[in-house]
């Protein structure tokens, strides 16, 4: 049985509890208590949340934990002494020590994050590279993981976070399981980017959200006007002009940002060709994939491929 801890600074964030739910997910699955969960704090007793609620907490230095968390506090001031003191200490005796959001302000705090990769909520990422100049700071990073030491982006950021440790412990196949049982449909990776191009998209109607969930699925398809009106129910014509009107973008245009996307996760997250990779997302040539790189981004697949950090072995 491997324990894990979530340890909650004072009015931390209530989603810092949903990564707890990943664990739960998987014992689901398994059909025993693989994991045993528990909520934490440096001194123990009650703790409130950012709603003003309180939640009983164990003292953390009271057990031994295979994996930590640490939950997402209300804002990004110095942590406790004493807080800092027990982190500083926890990699020796736990296997993993992670964070939640902006929870990394503290791992960085503790000197945890030195020499290391990390990431955290895009919109505290440049404080956070101020703040602590020897991590090297990743802003557009799902999570990261190096070493033992696991960093999240935004809140919804620290399930998949979780679900990658899941992963770890149990393989992939039972992580797929606890994502369905989650009711998750796309298990982020680490490198994916923090903005979604469908979330940019906003489609408002069901009818625009299915044709987009729709292209996703189907990269590497030809995607016609006509093949995404018929997965939305709707005649070509009008298709385009709801399209346009919900999104602000031409269908061809939205593929393109969705091809795009995907791209740059195989290219950064994988060995793949790149002519494989233009193959699969439906770019056909990597000419034609390297010209929209170029025109979007600024960059050509080779450079982001090169820029890339080295794939973790584990």
């Amino acid at each position: 049985m491997l324990r894990v801890a979530l340890l909650v600074p004072d009015g931390f964030a209530t989603l810092s509890f949903a990564p707890l739910a990943a664990f739960e997910a998987a014992n689901l699955v398994l059909g025993e208590r693989f994991y045993d969960v528990h909520v934490t704090s440096v001194a123990g007793g009650r703790v409130a949340t950012s709603f003003g609620m309180e939640v009983d907490t164990e003292c953390v230095a009271d057990s031994a934990f295979d994996t930590l968390l640490v939950g997402s506090p209300p804002d990004v001031r110095p942590p406790s002494q004493q807080l800092l003191s027990f982190l500083h200490g926890a990699p020796t005796n736990t296997r993993r020590v992670g964070s939640i959001c902006i929870g990394a302000f503290i791992l960085g705090a503790a000197g945890l994050l030195d020499g290391r990769r990390a990431t955290t909520h895009w919109m505290f990422a440049e404080e956070l590279r101020r703040r602590y100049p020897k991590a090297t700071v990743e802003v557009d990073r799902i999570f990261i993981a190096d070493g033992p030491i696991w960093t999240s982006a935004g809140m919804t950021a620290g399930l998949d976070l979780a679900l990658s440790l899941v992963e770890r412990d149990l393989g992939a196949e039972r992580a797929r399981e606890t994502a369905r049982v989650l009711v998750l449909h796309h298990r982020r990776a680490g490198g994916q980017s923090q903005h979604s191009t469908l979330l940019d998209l906003d489609a408002k109607s069901d009818r625009v959200q299915k044709a987009l969930l729709y292209a996703r699925r189907n990269l590497s398809a030809p995607l016609s006007v006509e093949t995404l009106a018929e997965a939305a129910c709707l005649s070509p014509r009008q298709f385009s002009r709801v399209f346009r009107v919900e999104t602000g973008l031409s269908p061809a245009k939205a593929i393109e940002n969705l091809r795009l996307e995907a791209a740059r996760l195989m290219l950064e997250q994988g060995r793949l060709p790149i002519e494989s990779i233009a193959n699969e997302t439906g770019f056909r040539d990597r000419e034609r994939m390297r010209r929209s790189f170029v025109r979007a981004l600024g960059q050509t697949p080779q450079a982001i491929r090169n820029a890339a950090p080295p794939l973790a072995s584990f």
